[in-house]
């Protein structure tokens, strides 16, 4: 069999480029531990939401990150509220399963607004936060993930990560 230098090239390349951007997604999900974050770049590149936004403000680095993953950019700064933040952990709160984890030694960490942007038919564009996560923490061995829709006023998913630390 007889490859000619140009399709070897190629080849070599899309291999080369394939494997570098693997590396990049399994960094970034990784990394996404559920830890506070004031840096909100650092959001935009876990799971594309912004993940980096706790309460409070929102910093970028000085610059910012233009286009990022998937074109998305950080610039300037977004507060959460404390009425904002209320409100989510009500909604979660009156979920039992949630009520379970609280009761079993979860405390809240943050809340994290999940930020949805639209471009209408005449170009213009609405930015609405429809949902967002409340993060729950648990010693150094559990974290969960409370992901709650404001629309409907109800907790929609939980996501419960536990580490285990075998000393030898």
């Amino acid at each position: 069999m007889n490859i000619d230098r140009k399709k070897a090239a190629i080849l070599l390349t899309t291999v080369a480029v394939a494997a570098i951007l693997s590396g990049i997604a399994l960094n970034a999900y990784a990394t996404n531990n559920g830890e506070q974050s004031s840096n909100c770049c650092s959001g935009w590149i876990n799971n594309g939401m912004m993940q980096g936004m706790m309460s409070g403000t929102c910093e970028c680095p000085p610059g910012g990150l233009r286009g990022g993953l998937r074109g998305r950019g950080c610039n300037g700064f977004i507060e959460v509220s404390e009425e904002f933040k209320e409100n989510v952990i009500n909604i979660a709160k009156n979920d039992s399963d949630v009520q379970d984890l609280l009761d079993d030694g979860y405390n809240i960490t943050g809340v994290r607004p999940i930020i949805k942007a639209v471009v209408e038919g005449d170009g213009s564009v609405v930015t609405k936060v429809t949902s967002a996560i409340v993060m729950l923490k648990k010693d150094a061995t559990a974290r969960a993930s409370v992901w709650v829709d404001l629309e409907e006023a109800r907790v929609t998913k939980i996501v419960i990560l536990t580490r285990t630390v075998i000393e030898k």
